[in-house]
């Protein structure tokens, strides 16, 4: 059982949220690093490698994040250099092992370094985009890489009639009919990055138009919240992977974790527009949130869920910046009621962002309280870093703690959104 070894500490304060994210560096630094050529993947929880040969494109990209935010948030401390290098050795990896010099495009998995599935994810561009403007965010030289990025993503996976990205071709380029929310969603949020890597006004916009189509005009084709999965001309998709509910990219049913991101990404694109953002950005926050967590928290032993089914809609549901329900009263119809520890982490940064925009303090409280729960279930207080999943009743599963696709990038990341928030870097200060 996971005891905390301390009462939770104050996360309204960023020296707690700074030594959070040290702390959970710590766990991966240096030990992630392979000495041959970008980072190991695979840890458990007492940090050991148990898979060296294999590596995924999304945790490739993501340690790259983490090295790279690291070092931009410490650059005044003596792991800053060390910490840069390693983002600038996981670059080089991404281009030297994971790239394709000929077709363009990133594998998806490699096995000894060696392509093992050559497929094109948009997801994956997505991180992709993301680790090179969280490079040049910490002083890398990589905006050419992100306009390569940008380019083959117009090139082949931008659909200019439906307004938002294709999801995966093969090494050709020859794309399936299959359309994802996911993709978008991460597209939204490297384009963001990108902006404020750079200040170019093409990325800011694309990601508006990602935002505005997908939790909008599609919201609205599938009950007002945010579907996963979507046919070639973007008509919901009800039934893939209906008997996949906890698939890792993949899931079927209504995202709890998802609405609160978008939520996230909304508030985030608001405060960069300023007085240019359009008023839906802010109810439209409110509304995914809200009812992310009246279907989605668990009143009996805390968190979130993965997901819920669409009789949850059935119900009566708040308009869009109206007060949920009481949190318990609801009827669940929970697909996956397992912990997910990066859904967690998001809702903190909405919550977090929608104090911080509305000034209602149902969102400070709910900050604290997810805090509150993951410091006593998630946080791992003997080694580090936080555990990947937990069931209904907060119990491991097993000692994976960072599988291909972890890395903690979202809860550091979470750590690193709030700071910003709390500087007025990309958000403003409350009575300012």
């Amino acid at each position: 059982m996971n005891l905390p070894a301390t009462p939770t500490p104050d996360f309204t304060a960023q020296a707690t949220l700074r030594a959070h994210i040290a702390d959970t560096m710590a766990f991966y630094h240096p030990r992630a690093i392979d000495p041959d050529g970008g980072f190991f993947h695979y840890f458990r929880d007492d940090g050991s490698v148990y898979d060296r040969g294999h590596r995924h494109l999304v945790s490739s990209t993501r340690f790259v994040y983490d090295y790279a935010m690291a070092a931009a948030e410490f650059a005044d401390s003596r792991h800053a250099d060390a910490w840069r290098n390693a983002a600038m050795h996981g670059l080089r990896y991404l281009r030297e092992a994971h790239r394709d010099p000929e077709r363009g495009g990133y594998a998806w998995t490699l096995r000894d370094g060696k392509v093992e599935d050559a497929t094109r994810h948009s997801y994956g561009m997505a991180f992709v985009l993301l680790a090179c403007a969280s490079g040049r965010k910490a002083g890398l030289p990589t905006a050419a890489w992100m306009d390569e990025t940008w380019d083959l993503l117009e090139r082949h996976a931008w659909d200019a009639d439906a307004g938002l990205y294709r999801d995966e071709a093969d090494a050709a380029w020859r794309y399936s009919g299959y359309r994802g929310q996911n993709a978008n969603m991460h597209l939204c949020e490297a384009l963001i990055a990108a902006h404020e890597a750079g200040g170019d006004a093409r990325y800011l916009q694309r990601a508006l138009v990602l935002a505005d189509h997908m939790t909008r005009r599609q919201a609205a084709l599938s009950g007002g919240l945010v579907w996963e999965h979507w046919h070639a001309d973007w008509s919901v998709d009800w039934d893939y992977h209906r008997d996949d509910p906890k698939h890792l990219f993949r899931p079927w049913g209504f995202q709890p974790g998802h609405q609160v991101e978008w939520a996230k990404l909304l508030l985030s694109l608001r405060a960069h527009l300023g007085a240019d953002a359009p008023d839906w950005l802010l109810p439209t926050a409110r509304h995914l949130y809200d009812m992310a967590l009246m279907h989605g928290w668990d009143p009996e032993h805390g968190g979130i869920v993965y997901g819920f089914a669409p009789e949850s809609l059935r119900d009566a549901s708040p308009a869009p910046g109206a007060t949920p329900p009481d949190l318990a009263s609801g009827t669940m119809f929970w697909c996956d009621a397992d912990k997910y520890f990066w859904v967690q982490a998001e809702a903190i940064a909405a919550a977090w962002r929608l104090f911080d925009a509305t000034g209602d303090t149902r969102y400070r409280d709910d900050y604290l309280r997810l805090w509150d729960y993951v410091w006593r279930h998630f946080v791992d207080h003997v080694h580090g870093a936080w555990f990947r999943i937990l069931d209904r009743e907060n119990r491991k599963f097993d000692d994976l703690k960072s599988p291909a696709g972890k890395t903690d990038y979202h809860t550091m990341g979470a750590c690193h959104d709030v700071l910003a928030v709390m500087r007025g870097a990309h958000g403003r200060q409350l009575g300012a």
